[in-house]
Parts: C-alpha cells; sequence; structure tokens
C-alpha cells in the first residue's frame, strides 16, 4: 500500500446473492528520470505460468478462511530512500527489487495477500509527478513485482486509491466518465500485471468508489475489493464526505463489490465498531479491515505511530467477533506488525474453526 496519511449498470441483488454469483500531493514536482520499459520487461517480472494453481480468494473466503492481508508500503518505501515529493509507483521501474522485498518480508510475516504499489496510480494522481501517460506500464510492473513474489502462497489485491478529485455532482471538477476512464486504465493494467483482486481503498465519496468498481468490473474479470476511511465525530464514524459505514457497505456491494471494508485513518480499536456496523448492514459479504498502529502523532518533528504489534494483535479476536475476515494493517504497520496480527488469527481460526463463509457470518451476528 502507498503512503495514506489521514491528513491528506448496477443490480440490486441482496448480498448474499451477489456472494454466491461473485466468483463467475497535487503539486508538480521534480522527480528524478524514470527510463520507459519495454513490454518485455513487465513479462520478465512474471513468474512462471506452470505454477501449481490455488483456490481463487472467494473460494478461501466462501470456505470460512480467515485470511491475512500485509501493511503499510509507503512507509517502508520511505525507509529505504523514497523522497518525501517522489512519486511511489515509479519505483516498480527504477528500484524493482526494493519493492518486491517488501512485498516478501509480508508474506515471510504470514501475509496471504499482498497489495501493489499502485495505491496512486491512476492518471490523475500521475499527472501531477509528469506520468499520467505510464500509467499502464507502472501498473503493470506494480502488478508483477507482487504476483512474482507471492506465487503459488497467496494472491495480489490490486491497490488502486481515489483519484484525488471530486465529482461535479459534489461540486468538484471531474464528469463521471472521466473517472470511470481513469479507473478502467488502471484497472486493466493491473490486471494484465498478473492482479488476482482489484483492491479499491481509501475511499471517502460513494459516487468515486462506484466508478471505480464498475469499471473493474465492465474491464476485468477479477473480483473487486472495496474500503473506505471513517472519521469519528459526534454523530459516529463517517467518511470525509458524511459517509457512515453501512451506507458504504450497501452502496459498494450494489455496485458489484465482492468484499467490502475499511481501512486507514483508525486504529485497530475504532476499527471493531466499524467492523460491526459493516457486518450488520451485510451479514453475507466477506469483511476486509486494515487498521493504522493508531493514530498519528508528532514526535521530534517525524511522525510516529504509537500501537505495537502486540497490542494490534491482542485486539485481533474482537475484530474477528465483529466479522472481520481479512486482516491487515495501513499506516504505520510493519511485517512485525504483521506476523503478530497473523498469528493471533490462526489461533482464533484454531480454536473455533468455521467451515463455511455463511456459518461465519451467522456466529457474529
Amino acid at each position: 500500500m502507498a503512503t495514506r496519511f489521514p491528513i491528506r449498470g448496477c443490480s440490486h441483488k441482496s448480498d448474499r446473492h451477489r456472494w454466491r454469483r461473485a466468483e463467475t500531493s497535487r503539486r508538480s514536482c521534480p522527480l528524478r528520470t524514470v527510463p520507459a520499459q519495454p513490454g518485455s520487461y513487465v513479462q520478465a517480472l512474471l513468474p512462471d505460468s506452470k505454477e501449481e494453481s490455488l483456490k481463487t480468494l472467494l473460494e478461501r473466503l466462501g470456505e470460512g478462511d480467515l485470511l491475512i492481508c500485509d501493511g503499510a508500503l509507503g512507509t517502508l518505501l520511505h525507509t529505504k530512500g523514497l523522497a518525501a515529493r517522489e512519486c511511489p509507483e515509479s519505483w516498480c521501474i527504477s528500484h524493482p527489487e526494493l519493492v518486491q522485498g517488501i512485498a516478501e518480508a509480508y508474506i515471510e510475516a504470514g501475509a496471504d495477500i499482498v497489495e501493489t504499489n499502485s495505491f496512486g496510480g491512476n492518471p490523475f494522481k500521475l499527472r501531477a509527478y509528469g506520468f499520467a501517460e505510464r500509467c499502464g506500464e507502472f501498473n503493470r510492473a506494480a502488478a508483477a513485482l507482487a504476483k512474482r513474489a507471492i506465487t503459488g502462497k497467496g494472491y495480489v489485491a490490486a491497490s488502486v486509491g481515489p483519484t484525488g478529485h471530486i465529482l461535479e455532482e459534489e461540486g468538484g471538477d471531474v464528469t463521471t466518465a472521466q473517472l470511470s476512464a481513469a479507473f478502467a486504465e488502471q484497472a486493466v493494467a493491473l490486471a494484465a500485471g498478473g492482479a488476482d483482486a482489484i483492491c479499491i481503498e481509501t475511499m471517502a465519496s460513494i459516487r468515486e468508489a462506484v466508478q471505480a468498481i464498475r469499471a473493474a468490473k465492465q474491464n476485468t474479470q477479477l473480483p473487486v475489493i472495496c474500503t473506505f476511511t471513517f472519521n469519528p465525530g459526534a454523530k459516529g464514524f463517517r467518511t470525509m464526505m458524511g459517509v457512515k459505514p453501512d451506507q458504504a457497505a450497501l452502496a459498494a456491494l450494489d455496485a458489484g463489490a465482492d468484499v467490502v471494508g475499511a481501512n486507514c485513518g483508525n486504529g485497530i480499536a475504532s476499527m471493531i465498531e466499524i467492523t460491526g456496523q459493516m457486518r450488520a448492514a451485510a451479514p453475507r459479504t466477506p469483511i476486509l479491515i486494515q487498521a493504522n498502529a493508531g493514530t498519528p502523532v508528532i514526535e521530534d518533528g517525524k511522525t510516529v505511530f504509537l500501537e505495537t504489534p502486540e497490542y494490534m494483535a491482542s485486539r485481533v479476536a474482537e475484530l474477528l467477533q465483529a466479522g472481520a475476515n481479512v486482516i491487515g494493517g495501513c499506516c504505520g504497520t510493519s511485517p512485525a506488525h504483521i506476523r503478530a496480527m497473523a498469528a493471533a488469527v490462526r489461533a482464533s481460526q484454531q480454536a473455533h474453526p468455521r467451515k463455511t463463509h455463511d456459518d461465519q457470518c451467522t456466529r457474529t451476528l
């Protein structure tokens, strides 16, 4: 996942029915030159297609497996030298070994799912760096690197973040057609790079999320995950656009999402309540939760996240009880956090085996 600091034709089927059908900075800034790579470059990154096949992600979830996703990506890229105003997605071309190495570290820590270094890989975001025309190249490479790291061990959930623009209907400057085209371009490239699912994340606007979901569904054959970011307030948890967790879950399902959830913006304790609200709205739908390592604070001029791996792991059982099916981390989390949470999830699954997804949902209601 890229750095995500919070300071910065649809069907009306039930979510149970949809589950069963599911399978079929805006400132311009200077950047070092990143030479374009030929198509053969991405092809060389892809693993041997003869690898032993796994059950699909949705099959695993349907059978009641509790899965582990990875943690923060942007935080680790910065520790490896990514400059503050440098395009993270460009590192898929200029520093592929470092990007792949982060995925491998999360896999070694116990992740079943790794995301791609493509959070800001849509044409709108890339334009700020002068890279809009390289959307396809960057996203194909991002997916290929993650696939190379995890083939035979798990799944690639290709990260798709917000565009940073607001739709005209909400008082902004872009049309639905423009958003749809941008998300489609990114999704197609991620699928071509070997992604197993599209993960639309950190959403605040239902309208933007719907455009992203539809673009992925209409232009790829991949399952779609959609997660929103909520902030606590006097009236409960809301996105920056005023969307409640239950509203977000239902709107995402209505647009075609196969998995819903929440990421960023909150530590793990707040995510327990958010998960419960989403589970109540969508009792038969898989839920992905990726909490920050707490709320960021500034210490000695640096942004610090205070929730330790041990603390986050200690709240995992409550998160599972609230209805989460996939647990990972967002800002401030590391392979150490994922290792601790993975151990907690697997201990819970051994103590309380869940035979099917429907059985799991029944137990959490």
